[in-house]
């Protein structure tokens, strides 16, 4: 464990460190945020924060390296390099698109070829738990890979709508994750859950260290440049987790931990899931590209109940929080204490949601 913090707090001190030299980069290049109608922030606001973020992945992996508990993920293994490959693809993509702008398939396409990079070199769906045991070919594991990649990488980028947002939703799934790999392979000890345990703890430590200086009201914003690498990073842990445990070193004990994954991964981003699927039916329904932008995304109707941005941040923290912990509780508590907390969180949350409206109510 202690190797593990190490890793996330060098994660999250590089990445506070270099913020301030990526956001002189950003204005001196001219990648800014400018205001449009549907954004939040009424000032121009620099990008390419997400080139800090990749610089603080860079340092815990060195770091870790060179670890001896560490090194085991190293040794052996193509799934850094993987992780590396892909991540450089994604964050040029986002450095270019924050700079000029690119369409939806251009983008499109850049994440397709990250997403397929990191497929190749190591890190893809080999089997679910269904059925037994469900292996995939090497085809059809490439594409459940990419196809995850895409479906996380842009569930973050649409959530990416208010100061410190997708940094901090992004670093409470990772968190959840990182409990529930840590468990798997040191508790439990399958060995092969340990990249996942520490890309987890990096993307924690990177969304952390970036947090202070995006929160509202944010000096810098990510961009796509970030809120591409963390949902790249966020998906790569998952698959390494998912796909990569060997069934055969499973014992009837272990069954529902390591059912799990196929819900979890829903779970630890079900508040960014439910944003895009909303976004895509309600633009779908009204004739319109699925990727055309709007103001009608969960946050900005926290804001339209009367919600402050920072308010309305930590309701979506709280959200993420309590669908990613309680799927994670659901493996190694008993069923009735982790539905018992769900619903005494959901209570608090809803009554948090609502209290403007009812505050209202009263004045008038």
């Amino acid at each position: 464990m202690r190797e593990y913090l190490l890793c996330l707090v060098a994660a999250a001190l590089v990445t506070y460190l270099c913020t301030p030299p990526a956001r002189a980069l950003a204005v001196r290049f001219g990648a800014m945020a400018e205001v449009r109608d549907r954004d939040v922030h009424d000032t121009p606001t620099p990008r390419w924060g997400g080139l800090a973020m990749m610089v603080g992945l860079l340092a815990g992996l060195a770091l870790a390296s060179q670890l001896p508990t560490m090194r085991s993920v190293f040794a052996g293994s193509h799934q850094p390099l993987a992780l590396l490959a892909g991540a450089t693809l994604i964050v040029i993509l986002g450095l270019v698109d924050d700079k000029w702008g690119l369409d939806a398939p251009t983008k499109f396409a850049g994440q397709s070829l990250a997403a397929g990079t990191m497929a190749l070199l190591g890190i893809q769906v080999i089997w679910l738990p269904v059925a037994g045991t469900l292996v995939f070919d090497p085809l059809t594991s490439v594409l459940l890979t990419v196809m995850f990649v895409l479906l996380t990488v842009n569930a973050v980028n649409f959530i990416d709508g208010l100061d410190g947002l997708a940094a901090g939703i992004v670093g409470i799934a990772a968190l959840a994750l990182f409990s529930y790999s840590y468990l798997l392979s040191v508790e439990m000890r399958i060995d092969r859950a340990t990249t996942a345990t520490l890309v987890c703890a990096l993307l924690a430590g990177m969304c952390l260290g970036f947090l202070p200086h995006n929160l509202n009201p944010a000096r810098i914003f990510m961009g796509d440049t970030g809120s591409m690498l963390i949902g790249y990073l966020l998906a790569a842990a998952m698959i390494t987790l998912t796909g990569q445990v060997d069934p055969g070193a499973l014992n009837e004990q272990m069954k529902w931990p390591t059912l799990l994954p196929i819900s979890l991964p829903a779970a630890v981003i079900a508040v960014p899931l439910l944003d895009v699927t909303l976004a895509v039916l309600r633009r779908t329904r009204a004739r319109r590209s699925p990727f055309a932008p709007d103001k009608q995304h969960l946050h900005h109707r926290l804001l339209e109940m009367g919600h402050s941005q920072r308010r309305a941040v930590g309701l979506m923290y709280g959200w993420t929080a309590l669908i990613a912990f309680t799927a994670v509780s659901f493996a190694f508590i008993p069923p009735g204490a982790s539905l018992a907390g769900f619903l005494v969180g959901l209570l608090i949350l809803g009554l948090a949601v609502f209290a403007p409206r009812h505050l209202r109510a009263n004045r008038a």
